[in-house]
């Protein structure tokens, strides 16, 4: 999606849908492309970090089903470099910009947006994964995670390891140091990827101490988040198996955790894996992610 395309969101908004109203997000002086999509006088706020290499206008249907469904304002936002928020190459953007800056501005605006409404988080992936080493969330109301976890690359079943091997070890480094950039697209790994978010992704998966023994991250905060946590894992996610998933309420040691599986078969789903969860041919589990 251009950023153009991405621009006219509001303008293409099908019928009978919330429309998404284009914001600008300041993350440390760096402009960051948001949408907004809101019900009159919603009665609570969502903010929704997206996964790695997936842009935000993948998560538009979602928006709008969760702002009708909870009567919300949802903001969704693409990460530096990345989407309609620029470009990957030449880029110096790290997980630590999107995880932490990226994200806490993102969260700020909202809260500034609708000050008296509870806010809640959802996560996918790295969105869910970096919040326990942000800042001030101790006001947020709930924290939905869904496929985020502590993975180390043993973690991964076969044959699905193999490929992981190859890509932390050879195709990765190789092709980020011959293009300055990951080529994630060729590697089918969604997007492409600044050079600096592709070796601090490497790093968190190939030391076995994962987010927290990264130091460029920052520590877990404390007290941290002290509301409801819950841990959303596909059964058949071979990226972030649900063992993995389990693993991340460590991180969140005053919150109140909640393990939720769930089996693509329940729904009457061939496959949902890492990603699609929030696809809108996989909407007949979106209930079951935001369920109390």
């Amino acid at each position: 999606m251009s950023k153009d395309e991405y621009l006219r969101q509001d303008e293409a908004t099908p019928a009978g849908e919330i429309p998404a109203q284009t914001v600008q997000i300041d993350a440390d002086g760096v402009a960051l492309a948001g949408m907004l999509v809101a019900v009159p006088a919603p009665k609570l706020a969502v903010v929704l970090h997206g996964a790695t290499g997936v842009k935000a206008g993948f998560y538009l249907p979602f928006a709008r089903w969760l702002a009708a469904e909870k009567q919300a304002a949802v903001l969704l936002y693409d990460y530096r470099d990345s989407g309609a928020s620029g470009a990957p190459y030449r880029s110096t953007a790290t997980m630590t910009d999107w995880g932490i800056h990226d994200a806490t501005a993102a969260r700020d605006w909202l809260t500034d947006a609708y000050p008296e409404l509870p806010l809640w988080v959802i996560g996918h992936s790295l969105g869910g994964m970096a919040m326990a080493f942000q800042p001030r969330t101790q006001g947020i109301a709930r924290i939905i995670s869904v496929a985020g976890g502590q993975g180390y690359v043993t973690d991964h079943p076969w044959p699905f390891q193999a490929s992981v091997w190859a890509l932390w070890y050879l195709l990765g480094p190789l092709s980020t140091w011959a293009l300055d950039y990951l080529p994630g697209r060729r590697l089918g790994l969604g997007n492409d990827l600044p050079k600096g978010v592709f070796w601090q992704w490497r790093r968190w998966l190939v030391t076995r101490g994962s987010l927290p023994a990264d130091p460029a991250l920052g520590s877990l905060q404390d007290p941290g988040f002290t509301g409801k946590l819950t841990l959303v894992a596909l059964k058949d996610d071979v990226m972030i198996p649900p063992a993995a998933v389990w693993k991340m309420a460590s991180w969140h040691p005053n919150a109140t955790p909640e393990q939720r599986l769930i089996d693509p078969a329940d729904f009457g789903l061939k496959t949902v894996g890492h990603i699609h969860a929030f696809a809108p041919r996989n909407a007949a589990l979106w209930p079951r992610l935001i369920a109390p």
